[in-house]
């Protein structure tokens, strides 16, 4: 699915459609839990500047390689930026208001009373880049194709949808096989991406390739080095130009991405001007590598905006599918050993937070104990949930920072000994068989071995046989397809009104799917009933209060050894944009910064000229 991607997003009466519209009527948006802030005839969003000037080249960096511009299939590694820039989906997000969306190839969409179907109306103007008009026809091929063909994220993502009909050349709807679904006509809407059926009747949509795809975004593919670059050119007669939700967007004549194999050699790269724009994950790096005289002169800029998405779940995933890891006590256990207080402190500078929720950095994340309203739907799950569930609020394991883990080892072997597991001759071995406990770390990143390696020094000390495993990306990629690992790394987004995705995390019908997210291997009734309440909440409180419950479940369990997240963007660029005043609230919003010829010029004056 796709790779940029990621946030997202109350009456109890159902998912209205517009201000002050009712479920039945046609209408310009969708909006989950409530009413939309745009009307029918706003210009365009509150976060954008519709007079901002068009041209210049934005020139970000990707990580690893690419064999591939199909962004939608399950093999392959997909080139950035396909998904985002060329391909268009019906109604288009705002991210300034939870889960609404907005009329882009569907020039209207009608929701039934019952939520049984979706009809969307199609826009006369809507255009393939080959100028043929988008049809019916092309929807339900896009449906089909992706759910057949497609990355299993469809197939769990739209799994509830039971058919899809052309009325006539411009108008299509969805049946809805679970109305209690509520997100279900949103995710249709925002992520079914639409593909030219004309196009694919003379070439195999599941074959991974390097012909330019076609879309009908405001970008298309204009260069393909492949493994090394992608280049988009902006499309000069883009039928969508006039739109609300398009306006003041999509300023960059190219946009570009250039591959690196590492971060280091990327952050290099910047700053030797190879590229224009970075987003820093990493807090030493952060920390140490921009105290250059670009910063100190501001040719560069350094800076930190707020990012009110969630953080959703950073952690090691531990395979429970492997019999040496589903017993909880020893997934507990592996968790002890992890002085998160230690990494942050001696490797990232202090700068991040101990994740203790699957939905961090939102209103979904369990904090304190359960609230009356969480116990009573938890409480007839009594005896198939840990009892701490009810009784105790979840902390990670703590420690003083010192880099002295010995109450926790300590706890760690208690643990172990009660999954019968025991230490002999220095090593931890099954009671039972005599067979030694190990742990391979899966990775794909150098830069990750300075927090793996203390890590697997912990866990050596009690006894583990250790290895760290470094591969590179496609051997990745399909290793973790398979469920081949035993530790991983992997982090979720989540949504602030959480659907069906949750299944593809967690849900137990995922949980030997290849391909699927359900890293951890969770097959757990409880929580796929959770799940389904949240699904079926019929507000945003009850949905909420259900997301919270579901939270504890997991915590609870162990799956995963929760690492650490920011609630920010770090940002590192040369100093020849501008962007509006207004952030888009749940996404960075850099499709509405531009290139401010004034400040491009003062740039290259600074540089002695250098383009």
């Amino acid at each position: 699915m796709r790779h940029g991607f990621a946030g997202l997003l109350a009456l109890a009466l159902g998912m209205f459609l517009a201000a002050g519209a009712v479920a039945g009527t046609a209408n310009h948006g969708l909006s989950l839990f409530g009413e939309l802030k745009y009307g029918p005839d706003a210009a365009h969003l509150d976060y954008v500047n519709p007079e901002a000037p068009k041209g210049g080249v934005l020139s970000l960096p990707a990580e690893g390689t690419f064999d591939s511009l199909n962004p939608f299939l399950l093999k392959g590694v997909p080139a950035a930026g396909v998904d985002i820039w060329v391909f268009e989906t019906l109604l288009e997000r705002a991210y300034d208001e939870p889960d609404a969306a907005y009329g882009l190839i569907a020039e209207s969409v009608e929701l039934a009373a019952d939520r049984s179907w979706v009809r969307f109306v199609l826009r006369p103007e809507a255009r393939f880049h080959d100028g043929t008009p988008i049809t019916a026809a092309d929807v339900v091929f896009s449906f089909e194709t992706l759910v057949s063909e497609g990355h299993p994220t469809f197939r769990i993502m739209f799994a509830d949808i039971t058919g899809v009909e052309a009325l006539d050349v411009r108008e299509v709807r969805f049946n809805l096989g679970n109305p209690k679904n509520r997100k279900l006509a949103l995710l249709v809407a925002t992520e079914l991406p639409i593909l030219s059926k004309n196009y694919y009747a003379t070439r195999v949509f599941a074959k991974t390739a390097l012909e330019s795809p076609l879309g009908s975004g405001p970008y298309r593919v204009d260069r393909v080095d492949p493994g090394r670059v992608i280049a988009f050119a902006r499309v000069e007669d883009y039928w969508g130009d006039g739109l609300m939700t398009r306006a003041g967007r999509h300023n960059f004549d190219v946009i570009r991405f250039d591959y690196f194999r590492d971060r280091t050699i990327m952050v290099e790269a910047l700053k030797a001007y190879e590229y224009d724009f970075h987003e820093e994950y990493t807090s030493k790096t952060w920390s140490t590598a921009y105290n250059i005289p670009e910063v100190a002169d501001g040719r560069m800029i350094k800076e930190i905006l707020p990012d009110d998405t969630p953080s959703g779940v950073q952690a090691f995933f531990i395979n429970s599918r492997r019999e040496k890891f589903a017993d909880p006590r020893v997934r507990e256990a592996l968790g002890l050993a992890f002085d998160f207080e230690w990494t942050n402190a001696n490797l990232f500078y202090g700068l991040y937070d101990r994740m203790s929720s699957y939905f961090e950095n939102s209103e979904l994340a369990a904090r304190g104990l359960p609230s009356a309203a969480e116990l009573d739907l938890l409480e007839p799950y009594r005896g198939r949930i840990p009892d701490a569930v009810f009784s105790e609020t979840f902390v990670p394991p703590v420690t003083d920072g010192s880099g002295n883990t010995r109450t926790n080892l300590t706890a760690a072997i208690d643990l172990f000994a009660q999954a019968g597991w025991v230490v002999r001759d220095g090593r931890l071995v099954n009671a039972a068989s005599g067979e030694a406990l190990n742990v391979e770390f899966l990775y794909f990143l150098r830069s990750f071995e300075r927090v793996i390696a203390p890590y697997a020094r912990n866990l050596e000390r009690l006894g583990i046989e250790v290895s760290m495993r470094f591969v590179d990306v496609p051997q990745y990629q399909q290793r973790l397809e398979e469920f081949d690992f035993d530790l991983t790394t992997e982090r979720y987004v989540q949504f602030l009104s959480p659907g069906a995705e949750l299944d593809s995390y967690f849900g137990s019908m995922w949980a030997d799917q290849p391909g699927s997210r359900n890293l951890a291997g969770m097959r757990d009734a409880v929580i796929d009933e959770l799940i389904q309440v949240i699904l079926d909440a019929p507000d945003r409180e009850s949905m909420v209060t259900a997301t919270r419950a579901l939270d504890r479940v997991l915590l609870w369990n162990h799956y995963t050894v929760p690492q650490w997240y920011k609630g920010e963007h770090h940002l590192i660029y040369w100093n020849k944009f501008s962007r509006p005043e207004i952030k888009p609230l749940y996404d960075l919003g850099i499709d509405c910064w531009w290139l401010d010829p004034t400040k491009k010029a003062a740039l290259n004056a600074a540089r002695d000229g250098v383009e």
